[in-house]
């Protein structure tokens, strides 16, 4: 068995015990489940953070078919103390891919597991595994003529909801807070009991993805972001496809608008007058989506400076910032809220809307379009060839939903990034009082005085928005334990307590979002010792 090995080994584990449990684990899955050749693993050795591949290469993948394989794929663990770093679609491109936190982990991937439970087209749910992706859904919406709308992130067709959601991602639609529309999980725990949250361990129940809370503590926000469980099955919530859809655009020719764009917005969003998450993207963000090229422009290394970015708005019609919003509803309820939006707009004089008459099938707004009505696309891929070379790092710092906040944490992100030769490519995406400021860090991964300089920066973001007050909301593998830090100690107390609780053994994912038993363990002793000696 060795000739077909990746030579990687997970942390810890002899050869002899990794030997043991592949048997293991191919007399359980079979053996086409259970892959283990260099050749077989290059697809989730692939990465495009600023990090040699071989950093995050797993010692194997596994792909199970039912719970009860999971189940028993954690019983493996547990005995040969097998790490293990579970996918449902691996698709998660800005935020490390399908590759493992930690060297050596064993994947597990739940693509197979790819079934629509049930859809309920009165109560509007849907209960789904952890393979299913938007574009699968949409087609089983379409298909079966279901009046129902989706909503999920961008680039969708390929990702899925139940993945994205346990990352807390966002979406486009009335339903973009993705979370907050879950309804009902099923967790297979380290120990490989089956635990199901809200009104699902009722037997007979027929309201686990009608009623969010249950009895008792509500637990189902505690395996996000985390690696207490694997999650099997979700509910979420399905928004009723309105009668009339008004997507609209509304361009503004300088950054610095991005004040009273904020200010204009918030009031209309907290009163859901736009009831959608609305984007605001800044001009390469929209050159990228639109499949524009850097290369068109210039060819000098460095960022790309303001009168290109300025030729691009010219050329395109594009603006500095572009936001795009939609309304739903009926007719009636549409008209009303359109005067509202065009009113405050044309009050503050800055601002020219385009609705989808006069837009068409123009890009990028037809995309957005798409988006904000549920039809999954794959435009934004284009992001990545704004510049090429293969390397993309999401930064995303949280912000208040305020004007001066916007534009102070802009002008720092431009700042680094242009310091690094690096461009500021952007948008915010807006809730009533919060926004996502979502930074793609683009750069040449083919390029290793590129990378290192995109790394530099990363670091740089991250410290120079942490002494501001900022903090990311996700971040991809790289950078998971040094984000961590910045919430505190006694949040990572907390996070360790649980850990230890629910999978002593350290086999679920060690280092998901930096919880970790064995380095927490590793900085407690050091911390003890040095406490001791002072």
């Amino acid at each position: 068995m060795s000739e077909q090995m990746s030579g990687v080994l997970p942390r810890g584990v002899t050869q002899k015990k990794f030997n043991a449990a592949v048997e293991k684990f191919r007399a359980l899955l079979g053996e086409g489940n259970v892959l283990l050749k260099a050749e077989q693993l290059i697809p989730y050795n692939k990465i495009m953070m600023s990090v040699e591949n071989a950093a995050h290469a797993p010692s194997a993948v596994l792909t199970a078919t039912t719970v009860e394989q999971v189940q028993g794929i954690v019983k493996i663990c547990n005995q040969y103390r097998i790490p293990i770093w579970t996918i449902s679609t691996g698709r998660n491109f800005g935020y490390g891919t399908a590759a493992p936190v930690q060297r050596g982990q064993v994947i597990l991937d739940l693509k197979k597991m790819n079934r629509i439970i049930k859809i309920d087209p009165e109560m509007c749910y849907a209960l789904v595994e952890p393979g299913v992706t938007f574009q699968q859904l949409y087609d089983y919406i379409e298909e079966n003529k279901l009046p129902l709308m989706l909503s999920f992130s961008a680039p969708s067709a390929i990702a899925g909801p139940l993945g994205n959601t346990m990352d807390r991602g966002v979406g486009y639609t009335p339903y973009g807070e993705h979370f907050m529309m879950q309804c009902g999980m099923e967790v297979v725990l380290a120990n490989g009991d089956v635990y199901r949250t809200g009104m699902g361990g009722v037997k007979g129940s027929n309201t686990w993805q009608i009623f969010k809370w249950g009895y008792g503590p509500t637990l189902d926000g505690m395996f996000t972001q985390a690696n207490y469980g694997i999650t099997t099955k979700m509910g979420f919530w399905l928004m009723p496809r309105p009668p009339v859809f008004k997507p609209f655009e509304v361009i503004f020719e300088n950054e610095a608008d991005i004040v009273e764009i904020v200010d204009i917005l918030r009031p209309l969003r907290m009163a859901q007058i736009i009831p959608n998450s609305v984007v605001i993207a800044n001009i390469l963000w929209e050159a990228g989506s639109a499949h524009l090229r850097r290369r068109d422009y210039t060819t000098e290394p460095g960022h790309t400076p303001d009168p290109i970015l300025e030729k691009m708005q010219k050329d395109s019609g594009m603006g500095a910032w572009n936001l795009y919003a939609a309304l739903y509803g009926t007719q009636e309820q549409v008209d009303v809220n359109w005067k509202i939006i065009t009113d405050a707009f044309r009050k503050h004089g800055k601002g020219r809307i385009v609705t989808q008459e006069e837009a068409g099938h123009k890009q990028p707004f037809k995309y957005r379009a798409e988006l904000m009505s549920g039809v999954p696309n794959l435009q934004e891929f284009g992001l990545y060839n704004w510049r090429g070379g293969g390397g993309s790092m999401w930064f995303a710092p949280v912000s208040e939903a305020r004007g001066s906040e916007c534009e102070k944490q802009a002008l720092l992100a431009k700042r680094i990034l242009h310091k690094y030769g690096l461009d500021y490519v952007a948008e915010f995406i807006v809730a009533p009082r919060d926004m996502h400021h979502v930074i793609d860090v683009l750069y040449d991964r083919t390029s290793e005085e590129e990378t290192k300089r995109a790394d530099a920066c990363f670091n740089e973001l991250l410290d120079e928005f942490e002494k501001e007050g900022y903090a990311v909301y996700r971040v991809n593998t790289r950078f998971q334990e040094r984000v961590a830090r910045s919430y505190g100690p006694v949040k990572r107390d907390v996070e360790h307590a649980i850990k230890r609780a629910l999978d002593p053994n350290n086999i679920l994912a060690p280092g998901r979002s930096g919880i970790d038993l064995d380095t927490y363990r590793t900085r407690r002793s050091a911390k003890s010792t040095a406490s001791d000696e002072s």
